[in-house]
């Protein structure tokens, strides 16, 4: 992890745009800490739309025997914030500031594997609006989301 905070920290003081910075995560396989702890990855980027896929685990069930709602909305949340990070200067951050989640149908393991695919829906110069869709392999719909994320200067 260590090298990982290393990379991220050389990008954000360089001038990398937010795509560089996104495209050079996924060549040199170096995903953010929450991707490993949760099992999913950032798989795919371009201007303004993100995707990231990941097989749930036992290790992210709730109590009453499936998927807790708090993966679906992680795999979301990521996918509209990399939307976002997409389209962003070398001189900009970001920040969620409200993610509206609706689950659709239940999530186990027997799911299998769910991709996350969020795009800018509008990118202003101090907030920027993303919908995501979270989908399994057979294209079955899981969850929705919409967000509303806060551009910042660095």
């Amino acid at each position: 992890m260590r090298s990982f905070t290393v990379t991220l920290a050389d990008n954000a003081a360089t001038d990398l745009t937010g795509i560089e910075q996104l495209r050079a995560l996924i060549e040199h396989d170096a995903q953010p800490p929450i991707c490993r702890t949760m099992e999913f990855a950032l798989v795919s980027i371009e201007e303004g739309r993100a995707v990231f896929a990941g097989t749930p685990t036992h290790n992210v069930y709730n109590p009453i025997g499936s998927v807790h709602g708090g993966y679906a909305a992680t795999l979301l949340d990521s996918a509209c914030g990399c939307a976002v990070h997409s389209l962003l200067k070398a001189d900009q951050a970001y920040t969620t500031l409200e993610l509206k989640v609706s689950y659709l149908r239940a999530i186990t393991t027997e799911t299998g594997e769910v991709t996350a695919e969020a795009t800018v829906i509008k990118m202003g110069g101090r907030a920027a609006f993303t919908e995501a869709r979270l989908t399994d392999a057979r294209g079955n719909l899981l969850a929705t989301a919409t967000s509303t994320l806060l551009v910042i200067q660095r």
